[in-house]
């Protein structure tokens, strides 16, 4: 258990949080979210005691072992599977010990090496380091690639597979998928499921919170309210407890100004006296409701574009790769792939890690030139490109004014401050250097500058990294508004599902047209995870010495076979009873929790329903994975 009381912290001359009280109970899965700079990273500071309290108390269970993802990967030239490997450091220690003892000659510090090996499972540990890496995209020729081979990118997922690979009791993740792709996220989202400690997240990504937490701590102004259930069972508790306290404070003020009236009419006459001064001490007995202070959400758009081709880029059987380098081969990541983007359309690009998402898009930009084939792109064609390496590009020491000035130099300085204005660059802030600026900020830089283009075709690949759920309810709108275009590669599911009127698959060297929403395709990952185990098993697998089968073991064989057949049949039939059943809990639910009168009852009741409807929507998915695999080995 993780207790504060009335828990203080300041950053510099700013107090962060203040009078915090909050227990935290072991086995939570607790998502913290706030607006930038409410102090969520400050507090996974002040746990890791790399910060001290201002005020009050932070108490933690002794000997707690905590994990977190680090922020700088060093230039090491160790394998990557090895720099995994290291996070469990106990392990690391009881190995090195192992090698000194070796080295020595010392058998009996051999003993005690090899003991301590096993009682950390650390025989197995880099099978589960290869898992960790697998999962999170790293193909498996890469296991052994040194540490400083990889871009900043991959290295932030290696400290994640380390962080994951420490035992812990407390496992700490601030923002843990930036820089993953959609199966990375969807990995990671069913690992953290399964992890048995206290688990504090910090992400802006709703729909991963919502697979993954079982409770939120919402710091806001200072303070923080602890509420049960995921984000999306947190935003409607929040939105009628804000409901309910503006009706108090509208409430409130009525009879403030009624009693004042009676008061100003009375106060003087003697035979009214005291019934004015009860008045004035009710006045003074009112608790003083504040009134909701709405938070203006930030909101931004694309323009209209100056021209719309009805067909505006053709591929014809392209083949998408790179070119080799002093006379190798090309490599070529997709073949024969043959479309037509036409104005309004809106794709979102699903496919497994490394699959060629972001040849397709560079290939659509003209970044890179088909291997084989033709891209046509209309004359009127103009592109908004989003890639990771965009905001990377932008120039250090420079403003936003700066940036936006070199795109457009003989336009005037006002409409350029405009035009930042309204991407929330304002006042002084449009002449601030981007040094400063955090992620988030470069980030909507960057696709202000893309903006201010008027393109008629976006491609945007991982545009939401660092941005905030109000930047990203922000590009959601703008995006479903958007007149042109619109090609998309996220990890945001709600983002994907929000802007997209249809998917493409690319997988197996190949693209073509998804039938399915985003939980066929998280289905469908899993059914493909599960064939490539199969087969990779059977590759392994050591080939018995031939000998023919008598006639009785045939007949056992065939009579177990059949018993195995029809107990996994009497299964799927439970689960897809069970299933039915659990969808129409899951309607009822629904229904209940889009019933504004639920709203009006017991606080208590509300959460117990979200947090019943998460429960139901977990049992649902993971019959759903059973039923997969059983489905699969009847047909097999």
């Amino acid at each position: 258990m993780i207790s504060f009381r009335r828990f203080a912290l300041r950053r510099g001359s700013r107090l962060l949080l203040s009078d915090i009280d909050l227990v935290i109970q072991t086995g939570w899965r607790l998502g913290v979210v706030g607006r930038n700079g409410c102090g969520k990273s400050s507090l996974f500071a002040a746990l890791q005691g790399q910060v001290e309290a201002d005020a009050g108390d932070l108490d933690l269970p002794a000997k707690i072992r905590m994990a977190s993802v680090a922020q700088e990967t060093p230039s090491l030239p160790d394998p990557a599977i090895e720099y995994v490997m290291g996070g469990d450091e106990e392990l690391a220690k009881a190995l090195r010990d192992e090698l000194d003892a070796q080295a020595r000659g010392d058998t009996e510090a051999m003993a005690r090496a090899h003991h301590r090996i096993e009682e950390l499972h650390g025989y197995d540990a880099r099978a589960r380091a290869g898992r960790l890496l697998h999962g999170l995209g790293f193909a498996a020729e890469t296991h052994e690639t040194p540490v400083k081979e990889f871009s900043g990118g991959w290295r932030v997922r290696l400290n994640l597979a380390r962080a994951l690979m420490a035992p812990s009791d407390l496992l700490l993740l601030d923002e843990p998928t930036n820089h993953l792709d959609l199966d990375a996220v969807l990995w990671l989202e069913e690992w953290l499921r399964r992890y048995q400690g206290t688990l504090l997240i910090i992400s802006h990504d709703r729909e991963f919170l919502d697979g993954v937490i079982t409770h939120t701590l919402h710091l806001n102004d200072g303070s923080g309210k602890l509420y049960t259930g995921n984000y999306s069972a947190f935003e409607r508790l929040r939105a009628e407890q804000l409901r309910q306290q503006q009706i108090a404070h509208e409430r409130e003020q009525a009879e403030r100004a009624h009693l004042q009236s009676f008061v100003d009419r009375f106060k003087a006459k003697a035979s009214k006296a005291k019934q004015a001064q009860s008045r004035v001490k009710r006045l003074e007995k009112l608790a003083g409701t504040e009134a909701v202070r709405a938070e203006r959400p930030f909101h931004f758009q694309f323009a209209v574009p100056a021209r719309l081709p009805d067909s505006m880029v053709q591929i014809e059987d392209v083949d998408a790769g790179y070119p080799g380098e002093d006379g190798e081969a090309a490599t070529t990541i997709l073949r024969n792939v043959r479309f037509r983007l036409e104005a309004g359309e809106r794709i979102g690009l699903l496919g497994p890690n490394g699959a060629g998402k972001s040849t397709l898009v560079k290939t659509l930009v003209g970044e890179l030139t088909p291997l084989a084939g033709e891209r046509k792109g209309h004359k009127d064609l103009k592109i908004g490109y989003f890639a990771q390496h965009t905001v990377e590009s932008l120039h250090e020491g420079s403003s936003p004014f700066d940036h936006l000035q070199e795109k457009a130099p003989g336009v005037a300085a006002q409409a350029l401050r405009d035009f930042l204005g309204s991407w929330n660059f304002a006042g002084d802030r449009a002449f601030e250097s981007v040094d400063g600026f955090s992620g988030g900020e470069r980030a909507r830089l960057a696709l202000a500058l893309i903006a201010w283009d008027k393109p008629n075709l976006l491609l945007l690949d991982e545009p939401t990294n660092h941005l905030d759920l109000d930047m990203r309810e922000a590009l959601a709108d703008a995006l479903a508004e958007f007149d042109g275009a619109l090609v998309l590669v996220s990890h945001d599911r709600h983002l994907l599902g929000m802007v997209s009127d249809s998917f493409w698959r690319v997988a197996d060297g190949s693209v073509e047209p998804f039938d399915g929403d985003l939980d066929d395709y998280a289905r469908w990952l899993r059914s493909r995870g599960s064939a490539a185990k199969k087969a990779k098993n059977k590759e392994k697998e050591a080939k018995p010495v031939e000998r023919v089968e008598t006639a009785e073991e045939r007949r056992l064989r065939t009579a177990a076979e059949r018993e195995n057949d029809k107990a996994s049949r009497s299964r799927v039939k439970k689960i897809e009873t069970r299933i039915a059943t659990l969808e129409g809990e899951l309607a009822t639910l629904e229904a209940k929790l889009a019933d504004p009168a639920t709203y009006n009852g017991p606080t208590a009741e509300m959460m117990r329903l979200s947090q019943k409807q998460t429960e139901l929507r977990r049992e649902k998915e993971t019959l759903e994975v059973e039923w997969l695999a059983l489905y699969e080995q009847l047909e097999a």
